[in-house]
């Protein structure tokens, strides 16, 4: 699904966000803090658009993605970074390998998120961190009726406009619904091994980063 939507992705992500996800990735970076030298796992990566504050600021970053028409959209217009294929549940890497891991937007998508955040854990340095950006609930019960309207009806509409594949932004809706709210994904996270669970909103609550510290 997202090799067929690999071309025009980072497009349709600023055109339904309403350029939105641009600062939300910015408070990702302040989250994460990458230090010069520092060995960043950049999971979810896509085309490698939310690597390059990782890259920027003097870490070494490995983009990471399942899909494999997403990372060779990003090498052709991001060829110093080190794109890696990988599944999140099965990741290639030794224990132990990063400072920081990092996932914007994909760990809903993974098959099993469970075992994606042991996995992370798994390959992080005792005092590493995670920071996970994901779609969540908005708090203000107002907003959320509009917000769910604009998920069901809008974005797949507006998605018909500017991507390919518009079939694989009404899965997108469909699965933020499903998702769990702030406290729910701060507990699995706890319960994956990961301490010091902390969560930050983001417009309202659409979006939620949740950080911790591999204890």
């Amino acid at each position: 699904m997202f090799d067929a939507v690999a071309r025009r992705y980072d497009l349709a992500n600023d055109v339904l966000s309403l350029g939105q996800d641009r600062r939300w990735r910015r408070q990702v970076g302040r989250l994460v803090d990458p230090r010069p030298g520092e060995r960043v796992l950049d999971l979810a990566a896509g085309t490698g658009t939310s690597s390059l504050p990782f890259a920027a600021a003097g870490a070494f970053v490995v983009p990471c993605d399942f899909s494999l028409g997403m990372l060779a959209v990003g090498k052709r217009a991001r060829p110093e970074l080190s794109f890696t294929g990988g599944d999140a549940i099965r990741l290639p890497f030794p224990d132990e390998t990063f400072d920081a891991v990092t996932m914007s937007f994909g760990l809903r998508n993974v098959a099993d998120p469970d075992a994606a955040l042991r996995e992370s854990l798994r390959v992080t340095r005792p005092g590493g961190r995670l920071v996970v950006c994901e779609f969540s609930a908005p708090t203000w019960p107002p907003f959320r009726r509009v917000y769910t309207g604009y998920l069901m009806r809008a974005l797949p509409a507006v998605a018909r406009r500017v991507t390919s594949n518009p079939d694989a932004y009404v899965y997108l809706a469909e699965s933020i619904q499903s998702w769990p709210d702030q406290a729910g994904l701060a507990a699995r996270v706890t319960a994956a091994g990961w301490g010091d669970v902390t969560w930050h909103n983001l417009s309202a609550g659409i979006v939620a980063l949740h950080r911790s510290v591999r204890p």
